[in-house]
């Protein structure tokens, strides 16, 4: 929190910059570049957004959803190191292994897969976002299969096959003393009662969701640069801040079309403890690759595909993305669109300089 309040001040020093036609002058602040400030991810979604583009592939893509029930996500937040990596493996090695099998598509795909914690109302809803290529490497390594276009894997195997996994993952993290229990959950803490509790979950649906495919690879690109490092709520989002409370947009997906889109106002305490459930511990990776887009193995995997594909590597890299970034970030000047130039930095804390004075010299100087 005292990142985000203090992003863009004088409190992070800043530079003055000047436009080269016009003489036009700016102050501009550093920003905190934490990863959840909302003001801070533009120009690290552009950056991971452009190293992403080298890894697209002429092919379909699919955009695959696994959620955690409310009973699970009412102790993930207490554990989410523990709980979101869990909910990361198994729905990773969920949907490889149904797509590996040879009943189902019988190939080795390439996963995206990104953290979202929150939904529209800032309440906590664990869930990952997939982008899943149409298709994989056969098992040896020698072709390429391709789904079907408008279908992937079913669904509903996907769900029972990741229920039972994950169940069985925590399981073995309470086995193992990694899960930490408070308030009306403390009683979860003994085994006995732990088991109890999940015993109905085995016998719940869990919701998978595979989406419509995207229409081509660039509408891939335009959905990361959205979702890859949103934060819980945007500032586009705020609406309000007065003594009632904040107030800001949201989707209530009960209702249908326009009514669709509601105002909520929460005291500012309430709000801001909304905010902080979607904190991520320290060095968790909210952003991973699997199957042919592991890190590991990622370069010669694409490598093969292209070549199955008969695609050169660099077509794909060769058109730059709108907006992508550059080695020069600021804006142009406001007032005749010339090019800005930095002229003096501040440090943090301090203020800087007034321009030079217009005063005429005396005669005696």
């Amino acid at each position: 929190m005292t990142a985000v309040e203090r992003c863009r001040t004088a409190a992070l020093g800043g530079h003055v910059e000047q436009c080269a036609d016009c003489g036009h002058r700016r102050i501009a602040y550093n920003s905190c570049r934490n990863r959840h400030c909302p003001q801070c991810q533009a120009a690290a979604a552009r950056a991971w957004l452009e190293a992403r583009r080298a890894d697209l592939l002429p092919i379909g893509y699919f955009h695959v959803v696994f959620t955690l029930p409310a009973e699970i996500g009412a102790i993930a937040y207490t554990n989410k190191a523990a709980v979101y990596d869990l909910l990361f493996r198994t729905a990773a090695d969920t949907l490889l292994t149904i797509a590996a099998d040879p009943k189902h598509l019988g190939a080795k795909l390439g996963v995206t897969a990104v953290l979202h914690s929150w939904g529209s109302a800032l309440c906590h809803h664990p869930h990952v976002h997939m982008i899943v290529t149409g298709g994989g490497l056969s098992a040896d390594g020698t072709a390429w299969v391709a789904s079907r276009p408008n279908f992937l894997v079913p669904v509903r195997v996907l769900s029972r096959l990741f229920r039972r996994r994950f169940l069985e993952g925590l399981a073995a993290l309470h086995g193992q003393g990694r899960l930490a229990f408070f308030g009306d959950h403390a009683r979860l803490a003994e085994p006995a009662a732990f088991t109890r509790w999940l015993a109905p979950l085995r016998a719940k649906d869990w919701v998978v969701y595979a989406k419509p495919p995207f229409a081509g690879p660039e509408s891939v690109l335009a959905y990361l640069a959205r979702y890859t490092h949103r934060v819980a709520i945007a500032d586009s989002r705020l609406v309000a801040l007065d003594d009632r409370g904040v107030t800001f947009r949201y989707k209530d997906y009960r209702r249908d079309g326009h009514a669709r889109l509601r105002t909520m106002t929460l005291e500012a305490a309430e709000f801001i403890r909304r905010f902080l459930l979607h904190v991520l511990p320290k060095g968790f990776h909210r952003i991973r690759h699997y199957g042919l887009f592991a890190s590991g193995g990622r370069r010669a995997n694409l490598a093969r595909v292209r070549e199955l594909l008969a695609v050169p590597a660099s077509e794909v890299a060769a058109k730059p993305t709108e907006g992508a970034a550059t080695d020069d970030h600021r804006p142009p000047c406001p007032c005749c669109g010339g090019h800005m130039v930095i002229v003096e930095r501040f440090e943090p804390g301090n203020e800087p300089r007034g321009p030079p004075s217009a005063r005429p010299r005396s005669a005696a100087a």
